[in-house]
């Protein structure tokens, strides 16, 4: 029987959830079937290409994708206790802020640009306990690494270059996003990414 998600919170940076590494699940149960059904309709509702169980203040190793170029493997999926191998090598090079640009749910209405591995291999299980094993190249594998970094309490914020990173930082200050208990409501809330640009939906993570 499916199970029928709900829309969850996402979780702003600074939040420590975010900030510490998340646990393995151990074993596939109602729970865990409830919260990758919830993840996925939260992601849907924030018109995410991704989202990481700790983005909804759950800190195991769980994250869902949903995009259309995804090559052979499904377009829709989860996986639980990911292992992410870098096929293809991160340039030295400053990111192209026309090409590169990334932003994240949890680090709401930003973006900034990040050089990233274009080849990727991805295993793990989805949530029917199927083994996971596929390879994937360009925006896609963007995708993944923005999602498994998630589980190992990195941002894409922190990957930025001095630049970048600068005027993050200064943007952090404004914000305030260092303490716990922030959080944007999906669906409720107003659109922090403007997702009627249909790029913007691309580089939303």
């Amino acid at each position: 029987m499916a199970t029928e998600g709900k829309i969850l919170p996402i979780v702003i940076h600074g939040d420590p959830v975010l900030h510490n590494r998340a646990a393995e699940v151990e074993e596939i149960n109602d729970d865990i079937r409830q919260l990758v059904a919830d993840m996925h309709v939260t992601q849907e509702a924030a018109r995410g290409v991704g989202l990481a169980a700790p983005q909804v203040g759950v800190g195991l190793r769980i994250f869902t994708w949903e995009f259309e170029d995804t090559g052979d493997a499904p377009t829709t999926g989860e996986v639980l206790n990911p292992v992410l191998t870098l096929l293809g090598k991160v340039s030295q090079e400053d990111p192209d802020p026309e090409s590169e640009t990334e932003g994240c749910l949890s680090v709401p209405a930003l973006s900034y640009p990040l050089k990233r591995s274009d080849h990727v291999r991805l295993q793990g299980f989805d949530v029917g306990g199927h083994e996971i094993d596929f390879e994937a190249t360009g925006w896609f594998a963007r995708i993944l690494q923005h999602e498994f970094d998630h589980l190992n309490a990195t941002l894409y914020v922190n990957r930025l270059n001095p630049r970048w990173a600068k005027r993050w930082k200064k943007e952090l200050r404004k914000q305030g996003w260092t303490t716990a208990g922030n959080t944007w409501m999906p669906g409720e809330d107003s659109d922090p990414f403007g997702h009627d640009d249909d790029e913007a939906v691309e580089t939303s993570n």
